[in-house]
């Protein structure tokens, strides 16, 4: 499964009032080509911060569905977020990992994701499920039971490597995305 398909099969289960918050990179720009909303927040140039403010999004906003859209290089650079998502719980937190084991946006630099099982470690703080899906039908069949059940909860999906071509870059600059994001998250 490529990155688009994981985004697509995502996006496919998240309602029009769930909040995104997506991690920097490639994966930013994917969401932005495959399904730019204004209830999508872009991390741009924030390495491994997306967790954290997702759990920010679901503590102050505990009635909002909150899903951070993470890679593997994001949940590596912020690991201590994934300890604070569960001694804190929130019930209203997914966060799914696309696992390619590589920093996509920089170059292809391999990660450690191969040896660290990031849902192992998910489990391991305190997250009530965390599981790994191989392909598009387990992906999607994974997403549908972490979304039935409270969070936190982790879906992580290996993805291919590489860049895809055509992918546009995130248009709004950072303070308007805010803008936007904080107008949703009001609603």
């Amino acid at each position: 499964m490529n990155k688009m398909e994981a985004i697509g099969a995502l996006m496919e289960r998240v309602s029009d009032d769930t909040l995104v918050v997506c991690c920097n990179g490639m994966i930013g720009r994917e969401l932005f080509t495959a399904k730019n909303r204004p209830s999508n927040f872009y991390m741009i140039g924030s390495m491994g911060l997306g967790l954290s403010i997702g759990l920010g999004l679901a503590l102050a906003q505990p009635s909002k569905k909150v899903v951070v859209l993470d890679g593997d290089g994001n949940v590596l650079m912020g690991m201590n977020a994934l300890a604070s998502v569960g001694s804190e719980r929130p019930a209203n937190l997914w966060h799914v990992v696309l696992d390619n084991q590589t920093h996509a946006s920089t170059g292809g630099q391999r990660t450690i994701s191969g040896q660290v099982k990031l849902e192992d470690v998910a489990r391991s703080v305190g997250y009530r499920s965390a599981s790994r899906a191989e392909d598009k039908a387990s992906f999607a069949s994974a997403l549908d039971r972490a979304f039935a059940e409270a969070g936190p909860s982790m879906v992580l999906g290996t993805v291919e490597g590489g860049t895809l071509k055509g992918i546009a870059r995130v248009e709004p600059s950072p303070p308007e995305l805010a803008a936007l994001f904080a107008a949703e998250a009001r609603r």
